[in-house]
């Protein structure tokens, strides 16, 4: 039974070297090998505040009737919105199939007002302006979606069409690998690029300002 003991003991003692120690201290550090993708890929605005997750899609939003200025993603979220919450705390697939009549009535609701604030023909709205990702959190935007919103955005920045369009090119992906996929606007970093700035900031040791 002593024999037991000790071998049970020493089993136990290698197991928790091995697995409560090393494995997570290996594990940890492989992962600081893309640190800012570990720690959840946060971007910062130009005050150096976190602003959001490159990976996480935020709609940003602003008071009726005021200027807009922000590219806009995707549909976020689900319920009698058309336009949804654009709040990642609230993502959800939908799941109304292609032939629900609620579903073309949210999507017949999307394209006009998107229309309307773009200044553009409904035929002209791409499908993913209308359509919310399976979760709900697509970070990115197709390059048709992204144009027809720089002569707004462009109005309410004072800049131009052009350095807006230069700014979006800069942000555009490729598919990935060459193939899979389709290009992409990251919307996040346009925002960002464009000079907004989160509406609250809070430093170590700071008050939250505005």
């Amino acid at each position: 039974m002593l024999r037991q003991l000790v071998v049970g003991a020493v089993v136990l003692a290698a197991a928790t070297v091995l697995l409560g120690l090393a494995y997570p201290t290996v594990t940890w550090g492989i992962s600081r090998l893309g640190a800012s993708k570990a720690e959840g890929s946060v971007l910062t605005d130009a005050r150096g505040c976190p602003a959001g997750s490159e990976l996480v899609g935020v709609d940003l939003k602003v008071p009726p009737g005021a200027p807009d200025p922000y590219l806009h993603s995707r549909v976020a979220g689900t319920g009698d919105d058309p336009l949804a919450s654009g709040d990642p705390s609230a993502s959800a697939a939908s799941n109304l199939g292609p032939n629900n009549p609620e579903l073309h009535r949210l999507i017949a609701a999307r394209r006009a007002h998107i229309a309307a604030r773009e200044g553009v023909p409904p035929a002209q709205v791409p499908a993913d302006a209308v359509t919310g990702s399976a979760s709900g959190l697509d970070p990115h935007i197709s390059p048709e979606y992204a144009a027809i919103q720089v002569p707004r955005i462009a109005r309410a920045t004072g800049s131009s069409q052009a350095r807006v369009r230069e700014v979006i090119a800069r942000h555009t992906q490729g598919r990935q690998w060459g193939f899979l996929g389709e290009p992409r606007v990251n919307v996040l970093r346009v925002n960002l690029a464009l000079g907004h700035t989160v509406g609250t900031c809070r430093h170590a040791g700071d008050q939250p300002r505005r």
